[in-house]
């Protein structure tokens, strides 16, 4: 979803489209406000249990209704990425963790939410018990021969990641 606007959102005048550091962009011919169609960031844990099982939870919302994921959402103001993968793990699955390490950032274009920027981390499961959230339908931990099949590319990247470095 292409966000455009039809007045500045500083000073009202009606905006233009030409082409800016080499984008076509809106642009206030008055006030010069500039219209980036920046990514959103999203903060996605690979969560893995003490027995090498990587949590994965099948969504309650779109984008993806009923399609398995990892738990992740929209990093909020003032938190950092790592912050927002811990509390949207927390929301989604009741679990704690820790933070192992940065696995890659990725661009996912939605139709939703236009472009976001993925930002996946391998995270240290410290509690067992799953609590879903209105978010989920449903939580598990899976092994890899048993995963199912989860449709976003950057989720299939992330794994794929983690389980280049558990070899």
């Amino acid at each position: 979803m292409k966000k455009t606007f039809k007045f500045c959102p500083l000073c009202g005048t009606s905006l233009r489209r030409g082409s800016i550091e080499g984008s076509k962009r809106q642009f206030c011919p008055k006030c010069g406000w500039i219209h980036y169609e920046n990514p959103l960031p999203v903060a996605v844990a690979a969560a893995i249990n003490s027995r090498g099982q990587v949590l994965v939870v099948k969504r309650n919302l779109n984008p993806g209704i009923n399609q398995w994921s990892l738990p992740g959402g929209f990093v909020e103001v003032k938190e950092t990425s790592q912050e927002a993968c811990l509390r949207e793990l927390k929301e989604e699955t009741g679990i704690n963790g820790r933070i192992n390490k940065l696995v890659g950032v990725y661009i996912h274009k939605t139709r939703m939410y236009g472009s976001l920027l993925v930002i996946g981390y391998s995270v240290k499961v410290l509690s067992k018990n799953i609590v879903i959230s209105s978010e989920i339908k449903e939580a598990k931990f899976a092994s890899r021969s048993k995963l199912p099949h989860i449709p976003f590319p950057s989720h299939q990247k992330i794994l794929k990641e983690v389980y280049k470095q558990c070899r």
